[in-house]
């Protein structure tokens, strides 16, 4: 036991010393302060103004200017994006201002920005109408000139036909529309104008529907297309004129055009009128093209020198607005120049925290130092362990079942090495090893340039487990080693089998059968296992005795843990009475079928082990017979028997009843002691007894440990049973690359066809790559994580703890990012 006690301490074992402070800043020492503690990030503040709302703290009007300041830098920020700019990789560099100076830029450069857009959106609606109205004057220009100009045999036969006044105050508008006199004397109009191209449709059904169909609707396709100033994207345009009769038809239709969004323009009938205006458009659109391009200049000149200053900007106004949530997270003491705060800290980094303090004091110029000291706390302490980047994915894969309580044994020492290597277990294939591993090492070789991108949700969890795919791919090239499949091939890697044909005779060895002839094949299954007759039979054997074994060794590692966990919270009934009848029940029976295995193995013996355990429970006194493997095994199995029937009741009845003993002993006598020693008592205790006593409820405890005994039982079966998972895996992988190699690939290469050689090489690299290394793999690894959630750490790990949360700048940027 002293050599327990004296072993190093582990970083990852146990969570970090926590110690509760209390700090007492002066007013005008504190915005230094919280600074400089977020810079150094290592304190965890209480919020003890947790009953007031956002509105009702001191420091809210300076939270609400850094809000409004962020506002101004997002709308920055969108500009710059909306203007097609690139950010600045290389942020300047500028010294630091303070922050009513930088809430006086922002103001200056959004007014500024505003002002901007402002003038470029009026001038870009001028430039659109302009340039809508030029390709009016084109399209309606045509129009008039074809209607005017109609041939001379078609106007004499108008003439002669259409002679009758009666006739011409019937006619149909296109008919007058053919006869210019005919269309003066009944007054044709026209209006022209344009309109959005997925408009053009329902536009021209409800102008035929409101004038009756007396109307002509010409349209033409816009030359340009016009840019929309508010979703910032280019819109082809129809031109239209719509030719009409009467005054009620014009109210018509341009409420019609007002309602579809059409924009109309004068145009006027006479041709050189048409030219002459059309002249003018032109030159207003050059000089409204120049002004525009200086103005886009002028405004994309103003955002990149703010592009190049808004990194450094955000993180300032980022850290100013957390500093101040973190005062409104203080108290004022009674004389009200104090601010008091509260919050847990690491033992290693109250030295840190109190020259921090110092420096905040001294560069504050106060007359008043800042108090820090130590406080007894009542609620548990939060949980810390320092992590790097390698261990910093293992703890988050225990981290995601639930954090561990304070200075509870951490899981994730062993899942560094037992989830890869459970993994790999389902995962055997050197083969796709490699693939993973190559991957792997490119995330790791590239880890400076993805770590500083922002990536994809996949890629970002790829990357964040890059370290785990590294030795989940070492692993599965060990165990497809051991399995001998390299792509569901074997190889003679280790030397030449140790089986050959039965007479010189044998042409088939896979129907006739091998014999051995020499030492067995020195590391992993031997490659003539494969495509035998006896594969199946004996690797499934070989795979579903190693997992129970694989199994068993680690739920013995977790009971194990929890007699460290007792042992170090000084909980001797949690030893003699939990983990003592624990690992007696699971090895009595569980731990003796693993003995089985090994004898069996080691001896060669033919024992059937499934009679071995059903009749040791239905059985215990009958002779074994032909499965008895060892000299004493019945009285074992007899022995085991009762050992296991006794530890349930060792789990369920001493605890309670000790813990209400112990319960009646402590508070036993207390009113008979002596009157000076009550305010000992008092200080000691500030509850009383009879309190204490209503706290402790006989019922519940033994409720609770009737539950947890009642739950090992059952799931020392259940879990055992679970970790078959790794057979089961195991064999499918396997399965699947021997169908995909011999079915897909050496199918295909059967056939003296180049493409179908092609296609078939196609297929396999398809089915392998997002078949074999990226379902099995996601497969293997959730089987893997519920091995450790489920069947290892309910042993031992409660995981009721909270995450130590401190105030730091750099943690503020990670949760930006």
């Amino acid at each position: 036991m002293e050599y327990i006690d004296n072993l190093p301490p582990m970083d990852l074992m146990r969570s970090e010393k926590m110690t509760f402070v209390q700090l007492i800043i002066p007013v005008e020492s504190a915005h230094h302060a919280i600074t400089y503690l977020g810079q150094l990030g290592h304190l965890q503040f209480r919020d003890l103004n947790a009953d007031k709302s956002p509105f009702q703290r001191t420091f809210v009007n300076q939270v609400k200017r850094c809000a409004e300041m962020s506002r101004k830098l997002r709308f920055f920020k969108d500009q710059i994006h909306k203007a097609g700019l690139l950010p600045s990789p290389n942020p300047a560099s500028q010294p630091d201002i303070e922050l009513e100076e930088l809430e006086i830029q922002l103001a200056e450069h959004e007014h500024e920005l505003i002002e901007m857009n402002a003038n470029s959106e009026k001038l870009h609606q001028s430039y659109n109408e302009l340039l809508e109205f030029k390709m009016i004057l084109q399209k309606a220009g045509e129009f008039l000139v074809t209607q005017s100009h109609a041939p001379d045999q078609e106007t004499e036969l108008n003439e002669n036909v259409h002679s009758n006044n009666d006739y011409a105050d019937t006619a149909s508008l296109l008919e007058q529309e053919l006869r210019p006199e005919l269309s003066s004397q009944s007054g044709i109009r026209f209006i022209s104008g344009i309109i959005c191209k997925s408009k053009v449709l329902r536009f021209e059904r409800m102008l035929f529907r409101a004038t009756r169909g007396n109307m002509l609707f010409n349209q033409a396709v816009a030359d340009d297309q016009i840019l929309d100033p508010t979703s910032n994207e280019m819109v082809e345009k129809i031109v239209f004129v719509v030719f009409f009769s009467g005054e009620q038809a014009r109210t018509k239709i341009l409420k019609i055009c007002e309602a579809f969004g059409a924009s109309c323009y004068p145009v006027p009938e006479d041709a050189i009128k048409r030219r002459q205006i059309t002249l003018e458009v032109l030159s207003r659109l050059t000089e409204l093209e120049t002004t525009l391009d200086a103005g886009l200049r002028h405004r994309d000149k103003a955002l990149t020198s703010i592009g190049f200053q808004l990194t450094q900007w955000a993180n300032m106004v980022r850290r100013e607005k957390a500093v101040y949530d973190t005062l409104n997270m203080l108290n004022f003491d009674v004389t009200k120049k104090c601010l008091v705060g509260e919050g847990w800290c690491p033992m290693f980094a109250k030295a840190k925290i109190q020259e921090t303090l110092q420096r905040a004091t001294f560069d504050s110029n106060s007359q008043v130092g800042i108090i820090f000291h130590v406080m007894d706390a009542i609620e548990s302490p939060p949980t810390y362990f320092r992590t790097n980047h390698f261990t910093n994915a293992f703890q988050e894969i225990v981290d995601a079942y639930g954090v561990a309580k304070y200075q509870e044994a951490n899981p994730a020492v062993y899942t560094v090495i037992t989830f890869p290597f459970l993994f790999a277990v389902m995962f055997g294939d050197w083969g796709h090893g490699i693939c993973l591993l190559l991957g792997a090492l490119f995330l790791i070789a590239r880890e400076n340039k993805l770590g500083s991108q922002k990536l994809g949700s996949f890629m970002e969890m790829l990357f964040g487990g890059r370290y785990v795919l590294l030795l989940m791919s070492i692993f599965s090239i060990y165990c497809g080693l051991i399995y001998n499949e390299f792509f569901s091939v074997p190889f003679h890697i280790f030397g030449n089998s140790a089986y050959k044909c039965r007479d010189a005779t044998c042409s088939d060895a896979r129907s006739v059968g091998l014999i051995k002839y020499t030492d067995p094949y020195p590391f992993g299954v031997d490659p003539s296992w494969r495509g035998s007759r006896s594969e199946l039979p004996f690797l499934n054997s070989l795979k579903m005795k190693l997992s129970i074994l694989l199994g068993i060794a680690q739920m013995n590692l977790g009971i194990i843990l929890s007699y460290f966990n007792a042992r170090f919270f000084n909980s001797s009934l949690d030893i003699k009475y939990q983990f003592v009848p624990q690992m007696i029940f699971l090895n009595s029976l569980f731990g003796y079928l693993s003995l089985l295995i090994v004898v069996k193995w080691c001896t060669g013996s033919q024992a059937d082990l499934y009679h071995v355990m059903i009749y040791m429970f239905l059985s215990p006194f009958d002779d074994l017979g032909e499965n008895k493997l060892f000299w004493g095994q019945s009285v074992l199995q007899v022995i085991l028997l009762l050992l296991a029937l006794v530890a349930v009741p060792w789990m369920l009845f001493p605890k309670p009843f000790i813990l209400k003993r112990l319960h009646t002993e402590r508070f036993q006598g207390r009113t008979y002691r002596m009157l000076g020693s009550s305010e000992l008592d008092i200080e000691e205790e500030p509850d009383s007894a009879r309190e204490h006593r209503e706290e402790f409820n006989f019922s519940e405890v033994f409720v609770h440990q009737m539950i947890h005994s009642i739950e090992f039982v059952l799931g020392a079966v259940s879990n055992t049973a679970s970790y078959l998972r790794l057979w089961a895996l195991s064999l499918a992988h396997s399965e699947l690359s021997t169908v995909f190699y011999e079915k897909v690939l050496l199918l295909a290469w059967g056939y003296d066809n180049l493409i179908i050689r092609l296609v078939g090489l196609a297929v396999f690299a398809f089915a392998t790559a997002f078949i074999l290394l990226m379902m099995e793999t996601l497969s293997a690894f959730l089987h893997a994580l519920r091995l450790h959630w489920v069947e290892f750490q309910n042993k031992f790990y409660h995981g009721d703890g909270y995450k130590f949360k401190p105030f730091s700048f750099e943690l503020l940027a990670d949760d930006d990012d």
